[in-house]
This record gives structure tokens, C-alpha cells and sequence, in this order.
């Protein structure tokens, strides 16, 4: 359930900040979620170590975690970057 809410929550701050920028801005705002999304899971990856988890466990589930909202602010990016019409 953690997982899904941490996922759910990704999807949202990218929503949010693209809703609230500038047309322009879009493609900058998109990459810059995902190298602050990749901090973002860094951060709980270490946490989730210091807890004991073992490495193989964390990472199966921090791709998903970094993953889905990362490929969804990498298809932002190619919507915004490319242009409104196409």
C-alpha cells in the first residue's frame, strides 16, 4: 500500500507543477521532476536500507517507485517539447 501511495503522490506533484507552469516552461519542469523525483527515492531507497531491507529487495521496488512517475514526466516532456499540436 506504501508503494502505491508513494507512486500516487509522484503523479500528483507532476501534475500540479505542470498545471502550474508556464506553457514554455513544461519540458523544463518535466525533467527537472524527475532528477528531484530521483532524489526524492534515493532518499527512501536509503531509508528503506537502514531499516534492514536487503539492496535486491529496495531496488525491485524503487524502480517502480522512481519508474512510473519518471516515464510519465519523460512523456510530458515529449508532449510539450514536440509542441501542442502534435
Amino acid at each position: 500500500m506504501r508503494t502505491l501511495i508513494f507512486i500516487i503522490v509522484g503523479l500528483a506533484i507532476l501534475g500540479v507543477a505542470l498545471a502550474l507552469s508556464r506553457p514554455a516552461w513544461r519540458p523544463r519542469v518535466a525533467l527537472g521532476f524527475i532528477v528531484l523525483w530521483l532524489a526524492v527515492s534515493a532518499v527512501n531507497l536509503g531509508m528503506g536500507l537502514a531499516a534492514g531491507y536487503p539492496l535486491a529487495e529496495e531496488l525491485l521496488v524503487h524502480l517502480f517507485l522512481f519508474g512510473i512517475p519518471a516515464l510519465a514526466a519523460a512523456w510530458a516532456w515529449r508532449k510539450f517539447h514536440a509542441g501542442p499540436d502534435t
